[in-house]
């Protein structure tokens, strides 16, 4: 072989090896510490949602049920005051976010995305070494077993095997049926998380959201120890809850905002622009006297 064909192999041997010493194209690393911004949907997640409202939800009369029957004081029961956010929903706070790597020390390659989370202190292991999942009789968890993927610049994560958790906090369920699929999306010192929910048990249709972070390298967060202790005498076995079609506090919301009682009821249907035609069509509740707002 003479010099210049020699130096050529020499040369693409060497950039084969910085090729494959380096991360894959476009692979933007979410890594870091991440405060939650709140100008998305702040009502509903800083005041909270009122009872009712199920406006925007692709949801079905199950889950209609199970809204019309929750009661807030369902929070006080011991066995509920020490639950976190579930994996899907804990993006919307308070959710101050660290979000670390994994790597082999022997070969140097991504095992794992961790992530924590201020309240309750949850973490989630996304798994980005292409293990399988897990069959469908293992346990379920509060943050569910996720493996990761790239997509161009996004990471793209699966996850199965949750725990029954909910979609908004006035009641409306996600089931332990339920596979979500979340996408970051790092620009900069951004961070966005899209969400999408696929649930057959309370889902007519995939349910998306997202939640925006913005860079915190100085912030520390704390420890979240939590302990469950009796606030209210109740008899043993007691649940709080509304029987069906006893609930007096459902046309409050609609009544308040001049929204027809039949759209605060949700479904996919209120989810498109569309809606809006069919909302100029529809009866509204008397509003209560002195009752004003600003939402």
């Amino acid at each position: 072989m003479d010099k210049v064909n020699g130096s050529k192999v020499l040369g693409i041997s060497l950039l084969l090896v910085a090729l494959l010493s380096c991360p894959a194209f476009a692979q933007t690393d979410p890594s870091g510490e991440w405060e939650n911004r709140f100008h998305e949907d702040e009502p509903e997640r800083v005041p909270g949602p009122e009872i009712g409202d199920y406006l925007g939800l692709p949801i079905n009369d199950a889950a209609r049920l199970r809204g019309d029957s929750w009661v807030a004081t369902l929070l006080e029961l011991p066995e509920n005051q020490c639950r976190p956010h579930p994996s899907d929903y804990a993006w919307r706070g308070p959710a101050l976010l660290r979000i670390w790597k994994e790597v082999d020390p022997e070969t140097q390659k991504l095992i794992a995305y961790h992530t924590h989370i201020s309240w309750q202190s949850p973490e989630q292991t996304i798994y980005m070494d292409g293990r399988p999942h897990p069959p469908a009789y293992a346990a379920h968890t509060w943050q569910g077993f996720s493996t990761g993927k790239w997509q161009g610049d996004i990471l793209e994560v699966t996850t199965d095997h949750l725990k029954e958790g909910w979609i908004r906090r006035n009641g409306i369920p996600r089931s332990d049926r339920a596979t979500v699929s979340t996408y970051f999306l790092r620009h900069g010192n951004s961070l966005t998380v899209a969400v999408v929910i696929f649930d057959p048990a309370y889902l007519t249709e995939p349910f998306i959201r997202t939640t925006d972070f913005i860079s915190s390298p100085q912030q520390a967060i704390g420890p979240y120890p939590c302990e469950s202790v009796d606030e209210v005498n109740r008899p043993p076995g007691t649940v709080p809850n509304h029987l069906p079609g006893t609930n007096p506090f459902l046309n409050e919301f609609p009544a308040a905002y001049g929204i027809p009682p039949e759209a605060a009821r949700g479904g996919a249907e209120t989810m498109y622009p569309e809606y809006k035609l069919k909302l100029k069509t529809m009866k509204t509740l008397a509003r209560p006297a002195g009752k004003h707002t600003d939402r």
